[in-house]
């Protein structure tokens, strides 16, 4: 049996995966702009300890899926809901 033949079948998990941790990333980015991080997190750096895990997972997912690397742009939009 050839080594290739779950190729196609494993880059699917890891889209599926991939596409997970985008909505794990998106759902901490709402929480960050809300500011509802509050209610669920003790101090600020606990939040971005657990923020850095997140988009280390999605980047780690995102190289597995085989898609080229997020480009990233600076926004403004970032800062915490007042």
């Amino acid at each position: 049996m050839p080594a290739t033949q779950y190729g196609p079948r494993i880059q699917e998990i890891a889209r599926k995966w991939h596409d997970l941790a985008e909505r794990r990333l998106a759902y901490y980015d709402e929480l960050y702009r809300s500011g509802r991080w509050k209610h669920y997190f003790q101090s600020r750096e606990q939040f971005a300890a657990r923020m850095l895990d997140v988009i280390a997972v999605a980047k780690a997912f995102r190289s597995l899926a085989g898609l080229p690397p997020a480009v990233s742009t600076p926004r403004d939009d970032l800062r915490p809901a007042a």
